[in-house]
């Protein structure tokens, strides 16, 4: 039998591996590879979401009104310039496949999101990606690999997994070296996780030019199961994404849930000091075993292990605790490990106190 052929770039396509979420002969899993939020959503987002069994028999807004009324008031950004998405996976994808094809080139940076590189490869398009400078974006390399077949430039702010940031300064910059034609597309899925001065989203950029804002509900607002997304962006490419997405994109219950998450800003702020607090705790653990720890603005943090990165995920393992390993993203030396709840991360400590003892130099 003849097989029928995929597109150019499909069967280049290393599939996307999701942190893992279960561990062996383990009793109890603390789960520290996917970057969630430990404490879940706000108690308003439970009674929303089961409010939405009343009405499963009906589809979904297609347009998503109330959602993006509830954005626009949570970002200050008029509902009319924003889009929902299935997660803002989908929405990446949906910018690619609008607007790079076969002959085109999607840039991003070297320890980038992977999807990035995924959805280029499956729109027929080419990746290139720019080297970084200390783990961080590179404004000067990333223009430097910019050329007449560049179409979209990607910057996840802070980054996944890194944890670095770029300045508001320098992404302004880039914006204004760029092509006009080319698509600024900042990626702030951890954005709601900074708090320093010279950082900003990039929202002011998507009045001036081809920029594009993408913001996640599965990190800081606990709706991972619920793939929700939304992006900020000009009206013409509004009105291109809205051509090509699917009509009822937004499931009800993360709609309902969406609108309760957005509305309860407290929440959100309570979960931010909870994080920065114990990633700060758990950055001067780590650092004091004799690791070093990336400067993370995320909810996780990037360590270097060296040759003892697989070793160490083992280790951990064993004891229930589920790290990511970097290989994918070019850091083999390195895990990364998100920010759980004090007692979880205390038991992470712990295990890594005790792998780091039996292989100190």
């Amino acid at each position: 039998m003849t097989h029928p052929t995929p597109k150019p770039g499909i069967m280049d396509i290393s599939p996307y591996v999701a942190g893992k979420a279960k561990a062996a002969g383990a009793g109890r899993i603390i789960k520290l590879s996917s970057n969630e939020n430990p404490w879940g959503p706000s108690p308003r987002v439970r009674e929303a979401f089961a409010s939405a069994a009343e009405n499963l028999h009906r589809y979904p807004d297609s347009g998503h009104a109330s959602l993006r009324e509830a954005i626009g008031k949570a970002y200050g950004i008029h509902p009319s310039e924003l889009i929902c998405g299935a997660g803002s996976d989908e929405l990446i994808g949906l910018l690619v496949n609008a607007y790079a094809g076969e002959g085109d080139e999607v840039l991003f940076s070297r320890h980038a999101f992977l999807m990035y590189k995924i959805y280029t490869l499956a729109a027929g398009a080419t990746p290139v990606m720019a080297p970084e400078k200390n783990l961080t974006v590179d404004v000067d390399a990333l223009l430097a690999h910019v050329t007449a077949r560049t179409k979209i430039v990607f910057i996840a702010n802070p980054n996944n997994p890194t944890g670095t940031y770029v300045t508001y300064a320098e992404i302004k910059r880039l914006r204004n070296a760029l092509r006009s034609d080319i698509i600024l597309a900042l990626d702030a899925a951890y954005a709601e996780y900074m708090d320093v001065n010279d950082y900003d989203t990039g929202h002011a950029l998507v009045a001036s030019g081809n920029t594009v804002v993408m913001h996640t509900a599965s990190k800081i607002y606990g709706l991972p199961a619920l793939r929700l997304g939304f992006a900020h962006a000009p009206a013409h490419i509004l009105d291109v994404l809205n051509r090509i997405r699917g009509p009822f994109n937004v499931n009800t219950p993360a709609l309902l849930a969406g609108i309760a998450a957005f509305a309860d800003q407290d929440y959100v702020a309570s979960v931010r000091d909870r994080n920065a607090s114990e990633r700060s705790r758990v950055t001067r653990e780590i650092e004091n075993t004799g690791y070093p720890v990336v400067p993370s603005h995320a909810n996780f943090v990037l360590v270097h292990v060296g040759n003892h990165a697989s070793a160490l995920a083992e280790h951990l393992s064993t004891q229930g605790i589920i790290v990511r390993d970097v290989v994918a993203y070019g850091l083999p030396d390195y895990v990364r490990i998100s920010i759980g709840t004090e007692e979880e991360n205390t038991l992470m400590i712990s295990a890594l106190k005790h792998f780091r003892a039996s292989h100190a130099a």
